[in-house]
């Protein structure tokens, strides 16, 4: 009891004295990864030990969302503290509006150096932000990790501002690597809604080589950065995988956030509040001893962090447009403790995206082999026509469906649930000023040869401005 009673006394000690000073800050982002795929939230396969080794430093959230699940809306939103509809970019691709006030301007005011290196904005948005410093913003950039590990190590913290540094590593974002993997596709877990073929599990493996890329560059950022600051680390969105990133489902948008501060989060923490990328900036902010503030979408979550309080959000909001016209599939989703209902604006577009597409990037040699396995598995076939197929309403129960295989839309024992999730969602529709757009012209589930595997690529040509 004396001992537990004297680390308590230390703790609060400790707390007290940090209390007031501005901590340096470290946000780590990574590119296309699910929360599920890291040894923190239970993966046993894939190898994540620095992932880990902030879990054990920090607090891991088990209910943590973006806003949009693909690259520009989501990280347009954690560095606006707004969402999509509110900040102007929706569409993948597209930058937020210039007047509106960013990530930067927040963190100088109150005294900070601001820096980022990597994929922190969309590809080669970030001379917009008003970084102090940026730089290796482009398309996989691999040297953007040792150029951020090489300016902490020369920069000098005598005299020195307290530094926000942001650093996004362009791992597990496709292309995948292709060789020496250290992995063997037949010992992982594929995720819920996959068709289990040779192909399938020979990318797998290519995905979990990429996932522990993405925690190595962590690991050389953790060790650079030292032990004393705030480290928060998350992904921008779900895996490139069916399902996954440009879906409103769980595998799209909940995603790793795992927060470390010593003598502020207990170590080895775990918190179910439901948080969202909007809340970044004005957590940090608030942890900076600044005033997070009033007009933007998100909201601080300090005080979890600290333990004052287990709960932060009663509902969390998803949005979805297009990715160019490789994926024009509008969709609208809100999740509550238990009740997720998801809307798919135009249930008559087929859904596509550069997995199923023959484009460069995509994976469409595995996915060729759920098509051909769909001709002959019933299985395999309902799959294959629920990931091109989607009805105008979904409804799970994230309890004993959390992984959304069981469409509750049409039950009628779930009637009250879905027109309760529905109408929370037409009023913060309506509050946003959503005009449910259509950015792109879509493919229709009325022309296959408009979304099958004869389909040509979508012309690469973006709207002006995008």
């Amino acid at each position: 009891m004396k001992a537990t009673a004297l680390l308590a006394s230390s703790f609060l000690m400790l707390v007290s004295s940090l209390a007031g000073k501005q901590p340096d800050i470290l946000v780590f982002l990574t590119d296309d990864q699910s929360q599920l795929d890291c040894s923190p939230y239970g993966e046993k396969n894939i190898r994540t030990p620095n992932m880990q080794r902030l879990a054990d430093a920090g607090m891991t959230f088990e209910r943590a969302y973006v806003a949009s699940p693909s690259c520009a809306p989501s990280r347009a939103a954690l560095l606006t503290g707004l969402m999509p509809a509110r900040n102007g970019a929706e569409a993948n691709h597209s930058k937020p509006r210039a007047e509106i006030k960013k990530w930067p301007a927040y963190f100088q005011e109150i005294g900070y150096e601001v820096v980022a290196f990597g994929k922190v904005s969309h590809y080669k948005h970030t001379v917009d932000y008003g970084f102090d410093h940026f730089s290796d913003d482009g398309f996989h950039q691999h040297e953007s990790i040792a150029h951020a590990v090489d300016w902490l190590k020369k920069r000098s913290k005598e005299g020195a501002k307290p530094l926000c540094l942001m650093v996004g590593t362009n791992w597990p974002h496709v292309p995948w690597p292709e060789k020496d993997l250290g992995y063997d596709g037949k010992s992982l877990t594929l995720p819920a809604g996959s068709i289990d073929t040779p192909k399938t599990r020979e990318w797998r493996a290519k995905y979990a080589a990429a996932v522990t890329k993405a925690d190595d560059d962590l690991g050389a950022l953790l060790t650079a950065f030292g032990s004393d600051g705030m480290v928060l680390f998350s992904a921008d969105h779900g895996a490139q995988w069916p399902f996954g990133k440009w879906n409103c489902y769980e595998s799209g948008v909940c995603v790793p956030l795992i927060v470390s501060w010593p003598g502020i989060v207990k170590p080895g923490s775990r918190s179910r509040a439901m948080v969202q990328w909007t809340d970044f900036l004005p957590t940090l902010i608030d942890a900076a001893g600044g005033q997070p503030p009033a007009e933007i979408d998100g909201k601080s979550f300090l005080a979890v962090l600290r333990g004052e309080t287990t709960t932060h959000r009663d509902l969390i909001f998803t949005t979805h447009s297009n990715d160019n016209r490789f994926n024009v599939y509008p969709t609208r989703a809100v999740r509550d403790e238990r009740w997720k209902y998801i809307r798919n604006l135009h249930p008559e577009f087929a859904f596509t995206t550069h997995i199923d597409l023959p484009v460069k990037l995509g994976q469409r040699d595995f996915f060729a082999t759920w098509e051909e396995k769909a001709k002959t598995d019933p299985q395999a076939a309902a799959i294959l026509k629920r990931y091109h197929e989607r009805p105008a309403e979904e409804l799970y129960d994230l309890q004993t469906d959390p992984h959304e295989q069981q469409n509750l839309a049409a039950d009628p024992a779930k009637a009250a649930e879905l027109a309760r999730l529905r109408e929370k969602l037409d009023v913060w529709l309506k509050q946003q000023g959503d005009q449910l757009s259509v950015f792109e012209k879509p493919r229709l589930l009325s022309d296959p040869t408009s979304f099958g595997p004869d389909a040509l690529p979508p012309p690469p040509a973006r709207k002006k401005g995008k």
